[in-house]
């Protein structure tokens, strides 16, 4: 993605409001949102600017309650450091800024490479992954977030309705069979009793888990909310669907997840998959005029059709 050049002084522009801030924004990634390191009193933070129109204000000041309860409870994900007002949230020109503590480690997977580790640490790192999911889900669940407290939700409207959140992922080629497949998906959620439902993630995989020695790092909740806890797990087994030892990672996972909470809605798990798969294809759907994301519609649609295959036959 291009990056707007008028984002560098609006970086800057927004950095005054921390004075713990010592230097000028560095560029250094580009997503939904633009981040910028910069250095503090208290050492590198991520100076973020969000995407104007993607979540309110209201919805991105949830985020950041979110991640700072979890980091007030001891959970390895980053930490918001208010502005000079106290503010978490801070509105700059057309769109909002956010600092947040830099974490030490390496992505776990670059998107496009395969995982970087060889022997039992891939093993252990999955099972360190789902160890981390299952507190972050406990801790959820024992929390009574603030009044106007306001996420996305990953329900069953969500994922396949007629207006999914990413956008309708039927509407990119094999239509009739991704409506199919949406139909039975539909049918399959709304048979499900009880699933374990609250506050998640969303996006648990490749460059969102940091490597730290034998620790793991959650960072960027820009997708978390209320969601089918399977979709955090499906999530990260969907970034790693094309390892060769797929089968192994899965159970490293699920193993650490069952150590700290019980597992959610297991048979169910293929189908999340799948439904992983498919918000993908709508999140490129919704953004089609950016020729960068329409290029990716080709292999991300292939994917999705093996997992339909391998899934739901």
């Amino acid at each position: 993605m291009w990056t707007p050049p008028e984002t560098v002084p609006t970086a800057q522009l927004a950095a005054a409001n921390w004075p713990q801030i010592t230097s000028t924004p560095e560029l250094f990634m580009q997503r939904e949102n633009i981040v910028f390191r910069v250095q503090t009193t208290l050492g590198p933070h991520a100076l973020r600017l969000h995407r104007p129109g993607y979540h309110s204000p209201e919805t991105l000041k949830s985020e950041l309650d979110l991640m700072a309860m979890l980091a007030g409870q001891g959970v390895r994900v980053p930490t918001p450091a208010p502005s000079s007002s106290g503010a978490l949230l801070v509105p700059v020109g057309d769109r909002h800024a956010s600092l947040l503590s830099w974490l030490p480690g390496q992505p776990m997977r670059r998107a496009g490479h395969p995982l970087a580790l060889t022997g039992p640490t891939r093993t252990a790192l999955y099972h360190a992954i789902g160890a981390q999911m299952a507190r972050l889900h406990a801790l959820t669940d024992a929390w009574t977030p603030p009044p106007g407290f306001t996420r996305p939700r990953w329900d069953r409207d969500g994922l396949v309705g007629d207006q999914p959140f990413w956008g309708p992922f039927w509407t990119l080629a094999n239509t009739a069979h991704l409506t199919q497949v949406r139909d039975r998906a539909r049918a399959l959620l709304d048979s499900a009793p009880n699933p374990d439902f609250g506050l998640i993630h969303a996006d648990i995989g490749n460059e969102n888990v940091l490597t730290d020695g034998p620790h793991v790092h959650f960072i960027d909740f820009d997708d978390s909310g209320f969601g089918y806890r399977l979709f955090d797990l499906a999530t990260t087994l969907y970034k790693a669907s094309d390892e060769p030892d797929f089968p192994a990672l899965q159970d490293a996972l699920l193993s650490g997840y069952a150590r700290h909470r019980p597992l959610p809605d297991l048979p169910l798990l293929p189908l999340f998959i799948v439904l992983r798969s498919l918000t993908y294809l709508g999140w490129i759907a919704s953004r089609a005029a950016d020729p960068a994301i329409a290029a990716n519609a080709g292999p991300y649609r292939a994917i999705a059709l093996r997992l339909i295959d391998r899934y739901l036959p």
